[in-house]
This record gives C-alpha cells, structure tokens and sequence, in this order.
C-alpha cells in the first residue's frame, strides 16, 4: 500500500493541502472527514471534484488529504491543485487535460497588506480640503 501512494501539495491564498493518492474504490478523506463532512457548500464540492471528472477517475482512487490554514474557499482551492497534481505523478496523459481545463495553475492571488497612515490595504481616510 506505501509504495502505491502518490504524494503532492497543493496552495491557495493561506492555505495549504497535502494529498496522498491510491488506487482504490473513489473514497476521499480530508483531516479525517468524508468530502460531503469537510466541504458543507455544493459549490466547494463541485470545485473539488473537477479535476477528476476531468480524467475520468471518478471512482478509481482513493484521496487521502490533510489540509490547514485560510479559510474554507483556499482549502478547497489548495485541495483541487494538490489533487490535480497527483493525478499527473499517477498518468502524465492527464497534465494536457487538466492543463486544457486551467486546474494545472497555482492562483497567486494573495491579501495585500495594510500600509501605514490608511486604514485598510487601499482604503483611505475621508479628504478634506479646508
């Protein structure tokens, strides 16, 4: 069962996955909760499950992920990225397929910091001219 497992992370804004990949019956496990347990929202779901809609794996492996940090939309885009990855260590044929469907891509997109004498990121405080 070691030798068979497929290892990859995957990150999104704060968030952080690492997901292991078997071949199995489609059973998938994120910090010891089934997906319809971890992931509450059907979008979520739906966004976590693309990628192997995509490669036709549906029911043929098993996922096993820890996720931490962010936020529940950044764990779920950290999860779909880890598994998309995995999916290519298990059949290079699938990385011009989820390449094609933009699951490849790590999104860069962090919170901007606040900077000094604002009140938020880019925020600024009323100006008055008199």
């Amino acid at each position: 069962m070691k030798d068979t497992r497929i290892y990859a992370t995957g990150r999104r804004k704060t968030a952080i996955a690492r997901v292991w990949l078997a071949p199995g019956t489609g059973k998938v496990e994120i910090n010891g909760k089934g997906i319809l347990g971890y992931f509450k929202r059907d979008v979520l779901r739906m966004l976590v499950e693309r990628p192997l809609e995509v490669t036709q794996n549906m029911g043929k492996v098993d996922i096993f992920a820890t996720v931490k940090g962010g936020g529940t939309s950044g764990q779920a885009g950290a999860f779909r990225l880890g598994m998309a990855r995995a999916l290519t260590v298990l059949d290079e044929a699938n990385r011009p397929i989820l390449r094609g469907h933009g699951l490849m891509t790590r999104d860069p997109r962090e919170k901007e910091r606040k900077k000094y004498g604002k009140p938020g990121a880019r925020k600024s405080f009323q100006f008055s001219k008199r």
